[in-house]
């Protein structure tokens, strides 16, 4: 039989891990760019964007769709390192804990 009290020890350890998990994933920076580093955007590991840069040159009102364009491929491009950053954390986090597939913790 397992021991229940152990069981509920290991869940709030894991929670408390998870908290402070948190906390570090606001502290990740990664970065996208496109068109050849023209534009970047910056955002944390859980996805809160934290700056970005347009290249003076692309300011031009012609050139607004393209622009935005560029700041949607990379805003993309960031999150999508946030993610694999997130990934990452939480795969230490749980230490080899065999999740189901598609489980995803609440962040």
């Amino acid at each position: 039989m397992m021991d229940f009290m152990g069981l509920m020890k290991q869940a709030q350890q894991m929670q408390a891990k998870m908290a402070e998990a948190q906390l570090e994933l606001d502290q990740i920076i990664v970065e996208g760019e496109a068109g050849g580093g023209l534009v970047k955007v910056a955002l944390t590991a859980k996805g809160a964007m934290k700056s970005i840069f347009i290249d003076p040159s692309l300011v031009k009102p012609e050139e607004k769709e393209i622009l935005e364009d560029l700041i949607v491929t990379a805003h993309m491009q960031a999150r999508a390192k946030a993610e694999e950053a997130m990934a990452e954390k939480l795969k230490a986090l749980t230490g080899g804990l065999p999740l189901p597939p598609g489980f995803k913790l609440p962040f």
